[in-house]
């Protein structure tokens, strides 16, 4: 099999963007916005999720994962039109026959930041030490697993041998880095590697140039960048305590695009002087985590979960208790989908929707009935125990600063209330919640994923081999483990027609559906708004109607375009600001450092 795509020069971004991608000239930009350092545009963007990490081994949030996107290039990244694979690191790609081994021909017209070419050798060190490091392979250590060896026969050729067929080697989606800046690392979880002498060297449209932890982030545009400019001089990502706050500054002009909005805000918004706002099916879904009872790969038991969760009848009960469809018309807005599998519709080829008799809908009888037959008679308080005669109850986690969780948790609450499980709220901070999921101490919490356009990212996730290691290195969503998921997940990875790949990826899903060590419970809509009178021209993903910000790519804020006249000062280097709720300092150059933090169950990517 062969896959080619077309060398071409330096083009500009605005006209990648369009369909085809060709190469063109960059029309005049409208007027710059000016700033304090001149004539500069500077795009304001509110962030009202933290960011774990710079270091793009181990950035395992959402917000985190965005930003590595922005900075350094993929392989062969989705394209902004329908998400298929186009050029990046690769200019070419091809299989061999047997696929096993992919040849990758890196993209002559790509050079670092600081002026480096970019080489076969820089590939190479990156898949090498995702395989052979586990902190390095946190964050995508999953694409990875397959590889037996990478080899780089000259400085324009990289191949990958893997040990069986592997349908996603044109959806990996691992940030390339430079070896010359990271060949020195010996611990990938040393916090110098969220330091600017680390992630300030990148070969995407953006380059890292000042952060403070979980206040800003500050990026440049990269002049090296080889599709060419970019109308966005200096794009920086703004940490806001909540969202009403991020609202506030959008409207005030302080920011200038804000997401993750609760329906009431995108409502208030609408039809704002000034405002544009965007709705989509967006690639994330909101799921209950019910812990199936947590184990390490060598089987030991961890965390605190109720042991009455180990029993699948107990977790479907739960499943069939909630009312989903209340979820997404009263907590949601009904801005969102009703649930099925892991891989949300908007992927609608890998899309598992479950059939009438095994859907989970509202239905408290058939609740019942499952926890008379698994031996939980309620008592005389209508709280069912267990046969030492303990209750039935359960604590459920999640964020108290999360509009959605604080909502669906008294709704939550309320249906197993009504089949007799008690149900303990338990809402605390970010980092909380974050502690309390990694180590397996929570019996149901609120959580969510992005997804990616290849379906194996999310159901790596949920494989034997996902578990913790007796180290405590882990990349499992939910605890989840099972040999004929498993069986399932590796012909689904060798599977290169996309038909027959589609059924073992739906068939996964079925099984995990029905084992339910968690249960989505709505794919949620992208909610947006941008200060269209500074801004526009933002590309979406899919075209015309998809998402802007946190797109698999970073075609959202490449190609956005500044309006003519609209005022959009940047924030002085070194200066204080107050926005919002929050005061900010930004910070140019230096490295300031971040604290290390697992991927959270609230915001993982």
């Amino acid at each position: 099999m062969r896959i080619v795509r077309p060398r071409r020069g330096r083009a500009v971004l605005a006209t990648v963007l369009t369909p085809l991608l060709a190469a063109g000239p960059l029309a005049p930009a409208a007027a710059a916005q000016e700033s304090d350092d001149g004539d500069k545009s500077v795009l304001r963007v509110a962030l009202v999720q933290e960011i774990d990490h710079l270091n793009p081994f181990t950035a395992s949030f959402s917000s985190s994962a965005m930003i590595g996107r922005m900075t350094w290039e993929f392989m062969t990244p989705p394209s902004a039109d329908d998400a298929t694979p186009t050029q990046g690191v690769a200019s070419e790609w091809e299989s061999s026959e047997d696929g096993l081994t992919w040849t990758y021909t890196i993209n002559p017209d790509m050079t670092w930041s600081d002026g480096e070419d970019v080489t076969s050798e820089d590939v190479k060190f990156t898949f090498e030490k995702i395989m052979n490091d586990p902190v390095a392979a946190e964050a995508n250590g999953s694409y990875v697993e397959n590889f037996e060896k990478v080899t780089a026969p000259d400085e324009d050729t990289v191949k990958v041998r893997t040990s069986e067929p592997q349908a996603s080697m044109t959806a990996l989606d691992i940030p390339i880095v430079p070896e010359h800046v990271w060949s020195d690392v010996e611990d990938f979880s040393d916090p110098k590697t969220d330091t600017l002498d680390y992630v300030g060297v990148g070969s995407g449209p953006f380059v890292i140039t000042g952060h403070q932890p979980n206040r800003f982030v500050k990026l440049e545009a990269n002049e090296q960048f080889w599709r060419g400019d970019v109308a966005v001089d200096e794009l920086q990502f703004i940490r806001f305590e909540n969202a009403d706050a991020a609202v506030s500054a959008l409207q005030s002009g302080e920011v200038d695009f804000v997401n993750r909005l609760t329906p009431a805000q995108f409502e208030t918004l609408k039809g704002s002087d000034g405002i544009t706002t965007n709705s989509a099916n967006g690639r994330r879904f909101s799921e209950l985590m019910i812990n199936p009872g947590a184990r390490t790969q060598d089987g030991e038991r961890i965390g605190t979960g109720h042991p009455a969760l180990r029993d699948d009848q107990v977790r479907r009960a739960i499943a069939y208790a909630i009312d989903p469809k209340t979820l997404v018309d009263r907590v949601l807005g009904g801005y969102g989908q009703l649930p099925g599998g892991l891989v949300p519709p908007i992927y609608d080829t890998f899309h598992y929707e479950p059939s009438g008799k095994d859907k989970y809908t509202h239905d408290p009888d058939r609740a019942n009935r499952m926890l008379d037959e698994a031996g939980y008679e309620k008592g005389p308080d209508g709280v069912r125990r267990d046969e030492n005669g303990d209750p039935l109850e359960l604590r459920l986690t999640g964020r108290s600063s999360e509009d959605f969780d604080v909502r669906a948790a008294d709704f939550i609450a309320g249906w197993l209330g009504d089949v007799g499980i008690r149900v303990t709220r338990n809402l605390v901070s970010d980092n909380q919640v974050d502690e309390q999921t990694t180590a397996a101490d929570y019996d149901l919490a609120l959580s969510g994923w992005g997804t990616n356009p290849d379906p194996d990212y999310i159901l790596a996730k949920q494989t034997c081999d996902a578990l913790p290691t007796s180290d405590g290195n882990s990349t499992s969503s939910a605890f989840f483990c099972d040999p004929a998921y498993d069986k399932l997940y590796r012909q689904q990875l060798a599977e290169m027609d996309i038909d027959k790949r589609a059924e073992f990826v739906k068939q996964a899903q079925e099984l995990y559906y029905k084992a339910a060590p968690s249960v989505v419970i709505g794919y949620e809509q992208a909610l947006e708004a941008y200060r269209s009178d500074r801004w526009d021209g933002f590309p979406r993903q899919p075209k015309g109607e998809g998402v802007i910000m946190e797109q698999t790519g970073y075609w959202g804020f490449a190609g956005a375009e500044p309006v003519e006249g609209g005022a959009g000062d940047g924030m002085p280097t070194g200066a204080w600001v107050a926005i919002g709720a929050v005061a900010l300092v930004v910070v140019a150059g230096g490295g300031t450092m971040l604290a290390r933090r697992k991927g959270s169950a609230e915001d993982r990517e």
